[in-house]
Order: structure tokens, then sequence, then C-alpha cells
């Protein structure tokens, strides 16, 4: 089966253009994509089956090789912290985890003023964690 990259597709028209290694493009239509696939971004490399139609070669059972990052996920770990700036955080949020702990060990539930800024902390490091 050939391979290439997406030239570029427009999902609310449902269709594209894939670039064959060998030059020529190839025109794809929504239908030729996997159920559940998502638009397809450009770039992206692609390996498809080819049928003649009237106006030129049409790609049929496209699969992806291998998805481009999205722009949001190569920000996201461009902003991602150093290590050594972690170590700070994780402490602080053991310590606070601590207080919270001895407070339901006492039948309590943690204030407002120790709740809100351990739930900060574990959003940012759950956060930090997924990148």
């Amino acid at each position: 089966m050939p391979t290439g990259k997406v030239k570029w597709y427009d999902a609310e028209k449902g269709f594209g253009f894939l670039s064959r290694e060998d030059g020529e493009d190839v025109y794809v239509r929504s239908e030729a994509l996997p159920p559940g696939t998502g638009p397809l971004k450009a770039g992206t490399r692609v390996e498809f089956g080819i049928a003649a139609g009237r106006k030129g070669d049409q790609a049929l059972q496209v699969k992806v090789l291998d998805a481009q990052p999205s722009v949001a996920t190569a920000q996201r770990h461009a902003l991602r912290k150093k290590p050594e700036d972690m170590v700070g955080i994780v402490e602080d949020l053991i310590r606070l985890l601590e207080n919270v702990e001895e407070g339901y060990r006492h039948g309590r539930h943690p204030d407002p003023k120790t709740a809100k800024p351990t739930a900060k902390l574990l959003r940012g490091l759950a956060d930090e964690l997924e990148l």
C-alpha cells in the first residue's frame, strides 16, 4: 500500500488531499477514514489504497501511521517545569496532604483555607504529570 502525508484536510467539507511519497496528490474523502478517526491534520503520515476516479486517484482505506501532535500538546511540553522545580511543589503538597489527613483522622473535613490550596496544588501536579 502506498504511504504519504496529509497535504490538507477540511473536516467540515469531509475531504482533502494526501501527498504520496512519489509526489502525486491523492483525493481523500471522510468515508475512507477508519471509524472514530478525528479530522486529519496536515503532515500526518498515512497509508492508503488507491482507486482511479473520474477526476484522478482517490484514497481508499486510509490508515493513520503516526499522528502529528497537536499544537496545544507541543506548547504544553515546551512549558513543562524542570524536575528540580517540581521537588518544592511535591514537598509542599505532601505537607498540605498530611494536614488534611490529620483532620480526617480526627473526624473533620479540611477547612477552606487548607482545602483550596491543596486542591490547586493537586490539579497543578496532575496537569504536570499528564504532559
